[in-house]
């Protein structure tokens, strides 16, 4: 007979020998997944999710229970089980790679376990033959569709496009230009953070092509030397971008040590050490960079003619001469301003800088990071510009106090609590304006207790008049900011393209993904921004905004999550998320926060856009950004469980460890928050699916998209922390920014597969890429020496993106001869 019953196909005398073991082992695994998959399954559908896992946990539980007992109907079971998941994946997502891998390849891999129970049954001896053929067959098919669903994992440019907008073209009168407003423009040499008071990452360097890129060999590479110890490891975040001024090269280390090397073969050339306590180190030990200035009519050789000018950890701004690294006794008491003057109450790490300051006629204009999340009662977010000669204070922005431009009464203290700006500025040297992007008043996610001028200031970018620090225009980017959207990016200034010349004009990046683009002498949008309905709820309805502004364009957000989006490494992970996104808050872009349940919010505080920026080609007129796509998975705590938990502001001797890891007290607000950066579980994969990082490249006229690909491999990341050594683009986490140059190349870092790529600008293809010793979180830089270019970057790692941290300053360069 050719039927095989279920009776004929169960062995009456189970051997005891592997096979049997074997099934065993397989049917309680299929018993165990069946009970947790069908249990969730049950839970999501009572959420009003979907209805595949609790009948796919009913089958594997029965036909794990076959298996048990001998029959081989179980193998079947589960094999047709594979079969309806595999239909099922594909109704749910298509071909997409990376959200078929936790549908799919768990369940495959199992399925090939089933498969090798067969030898188990008597009646099966003989086919064992048929079965290793069944097996390799379904290998080779799941593969080869998995590689090229894989490979189909990239965001096309056509499916981003936007619709082309016509910009709004201001007619402005011309001005004379003062004496003093020279914009040092970055050509051989890379003389200002971001290229140029402009911002814009961009150099006319052209030796390096994407022809010859592949030829990129290491130069040279010098150490810092400024590592962390055991009480520190888990705070380094160097973030540096070098100055490069006429053959000689300025970087700092984590800890504010200043170098000077020869730009041409990395030698030290000397090195000051400002001596930071450990404990001044606020969020992350990090030194984006310095900034240069030669003061007007000094002799060549006279001491500190020319000078470099940076912040600390520790909140001094100090002056020291770049030909020797000496303290320039003419700035400030002997080289030293003490930025804590008019501060007030603060504690060790509370009032930091971590960002150069921007000289703009003969004015240091900088700011501070006050630590995110503490207290209400903050040290002030004031913007002071200093004379870049005596270091006297020049101004003082204090938004608190409007009448006041000096340092505040005796007794007195600057207005507490404040938006601060704790990235770079930009500058119109021109026109004599500074640009501020500014962040969230002191706690991010409680906005009730905050004072008018607070709601009118917070997330927007503020044109201060630098010879008077008086404001001129000012635009929001988030009205009534409860989601920590403050604008991290230094903005970009541009002679932006109309169709009736050129406009000066400021593109202003968003971590909520929005690009705006304004005219920077009025603030006036040159494209249209609308102003659409948001979410309500939360547990201040009456004080959110019931709009937000959107951009007619650009912008670097993705559509509204779903239940489909939810990733991990296993079927049991995206249940798992699937229960959670159920069970959390979320009605779509600004969700306002809950107590009573988590909420999502999307994008998360890492971007869009964070303090890498944008570069503009403004010779080829191509925007280019990186950008994240990553949720955030928060939730109030009321304050008397806060209290429980150990959650304490800085000032008043800082929170446990395990409420360090939660979130932030949020002191004087009736809740603490905690947050889930990027909504991770605890394999350390994302509840979100990837690609979880991308580069664009934008035309500069229109705002639309050129091309669009994801940015980092799977190389370097992998559940538990464990590298899982593939080769996949899957689109990493990134922090850091892009350089553009003339050679029609992009170079990024930034990732967390700790690579240094060189991109097609025209076609987004990568051309070369180098390994780096550590986290490349930072933005390289571009000059050119003796007739040689050379691409530098100082790769520090960082302890928010979990990637290995160093110290080492790295060349790269054409071979010569």
């Amino acid at each position: 007979m050719t039927n095989i019953s279920l009776h004929t196909a169960r062995d009456p005398v189970p051997r005891r020998g592997i096979a049997f073991w074997w099934r065993m082992l397989v049917g309680l695994l299929l018993v165990i997944l069946g009970l947790l998959i069908g249990g969730g399954g049950a839970w999501l559908i009572a959420l009003g999710g979907s209805w595949y896992y609790l009948p796919a946990g009913i089958a594997l539980l029965i036909a794990g229970t076959l298996l048990l007992t001998g029959n081989a109907a179980g193998v079947w079971l589960y094999t047709l089980t594979w079969l309806a998941t595999l239909v099922w994946a594909y109704w749910e997502v298509g071909f997409d790679g990376w959200a078929l891998m936790p549908r799919i390849l768990a369940p495959t891999i199992i399925l090939i376990f089933v498969l090798l129970a067969l030898p188990a049954f008597r009646a099966w001896d003989q086919r064992i033959g048929a079965t290793t053929a069944y097996v390799t067959g379904l290998l080779i098919l799941i593969l080869a569709g998995g590689a090229g669903a894989f490979d189909a994992s990239h965001i096309s440019a056509a499916a981003q496009s936007q619709p082309a907008q016509t910009p709004i073209a201001p007619v402005a009168p011309a001005a004379p230009t003062p004496p003093d407003a020279t914009i040092h423009a970055a050509g051989n040499d890379w003389p200002v953070y971001g290229g140029s008071e402009l911002g814009t990452r961009y150099s006319p360097l052209n030796q390096i092509t994407a022809a010859n890129a592949g030829k990129l060999t290491k130069a040279w590479s010098f150490h810092t030397g400024d590592m962390p110890d055991d009480a520190t490891k888990d705070l380094y975040s160097p973030e540096n971008t070098p100055l490069e001024i006429g053959g000689h090269l300025y970087a700092c280390s984590a800890k504010d040590i200043v170098i000077s090397a020869d730009a041409r073969s990395g030698k030290e050339e000397w090195r000051y050490d400002p001596k930071v306590p450990d404990n001044a180190i606020p969020y992350g030990a990090s030194c984006r960079g310095v900034a240069y200035f030669s003061v007007p009519g000094a002799k060549a050789d006279q001491a500190c003619a020319s000078r470099i000018i940076f912040g600390t950890l520790d909140a001094r701004l100090i002056a020291i001469d770049a030909r020797t690294g000496k303290p320039c006794a003419d700035f400030g008491q002997q080289g030293i301003v003490d930025l804590n003057q008019g501060i007030g109450e603060s504690a060790p790490g509370w009032y930091s800088v971590t960002a150069p300051p921007t000289i703009v006629r003969g004015v240091a204009v900088i700011g501070a990071q006050v630590k995110d999340g503490q207290a209400e009662n903050a040290p002030s977010g004031v913007v002071r510009g200093y004379d870049a000669t005596t270091g006297k204070l020049a101004w003082a922005w204090d938004m608190g106090h409007p009448d006041r431009t000096g340092a505040p009464p005796q007794g007195d203290t600057y207005t507490r609590g404040t938006p601060n700006m704790w990235t770079v500025a930009a500058a119109d040297p021109q026109l004599g304006y500074v640009y501020l992007p500014l962040g969230n008043a002191a706690v991010d996610y409680y906005g009730v207790d905050r004072k008018d001028f607070e709601n009118e200031y917070n997330s927007s970018i503020v044109a201060i008049d630098v010879t008077t620090g008086k404001p001129v225009w000012h635009f929001q980017t988030v009205h009534h900011d409860l989601w920590d959207y403050d604008l991290g990016s230094q903005p970009t200034l541009v002679d932006f393209p109309t169709v009736t010349g050129k406009t000066p004009a400021i593109i202003v990046p968003s971590k909520q993904g929005q690009i705006y683009v304004l005219d920077r002498k009025t603030g006036k949008p040159l494209f249209p921004v609308e102003e659409r309905k948001v979410p309500s709820g939360g547990v201040e309805p009456d004080k959110l905004s019931k709009t937000q502004p959107y951009s007619g364009y650009a912008h670097l957000d993705q559509p509204v999550l779903t239940e489909k989006d939810m990733w991990g490494m296993s079927p049991l992970d995206q249940l798992y998320c699937r229960i959670q996104f159920h069970r959390a808050y979320y009605q779509g872009e600004y969700t306002p926060p809950t107590v009573n349940q988590p909420f999502i919010e999307y994008p998360g505080y890492n971007g869009g856009s964070d303090w890498g920026s944008v570069a503009v080609d403004t010779d080829s007129g191509v925007l280019v950004a990186n950008y994240n796509d990553m949720p955030n998975f928060n939730q109030l705590i009321p304050r008397k469980e806060a209290d429980q938990m150990g959650f304490k502001p800085i000032d008043k001797g800082g929170s446990s460890k395990k409420a360090k890891a939660i979130g932030d007290p949020q002191a004087g607000s009736p809740y603490a928050i905690a947050v889930n950066a990027g909504w991770r579980l605890s394999t350390g994969l994302l509840c979100s699916k990837p690609p979880y990082g991308h580069i664009r490249a934008i035309d500069l006229k229109t705002g639309r998209t050129l091309w669009d690909e994801p940015l980092g491999s799977a190389d370097k990341n992998g559940p538990f922390g464990l590298p899982s050594m593939l080769p996949l683009t899957i689109g990493t986490p990134n922090n850091g920014g892009p350089l553009v140059t003339a050679g029609g190349l992009i170079f990024i870092a930034a990732t967390t597969d700790n690579k240094l790529r060189a991109i097609d600008i025209k076609t987004g293809k990568q051309v070369w890429q180098a390994d780096l010793p550590a986290g490349g979180q930072t933005t390289p830089m571009t000059y050119e020496v003796d007739g040689r270019q050379y691409i530098v970057i100082a790769p520090g790692g960082h302890h928010f993106m979990e990637t290995k941290v160093g110290d080492e300053v790295i060349a790269y360069a054409l071979p010569t001869g």
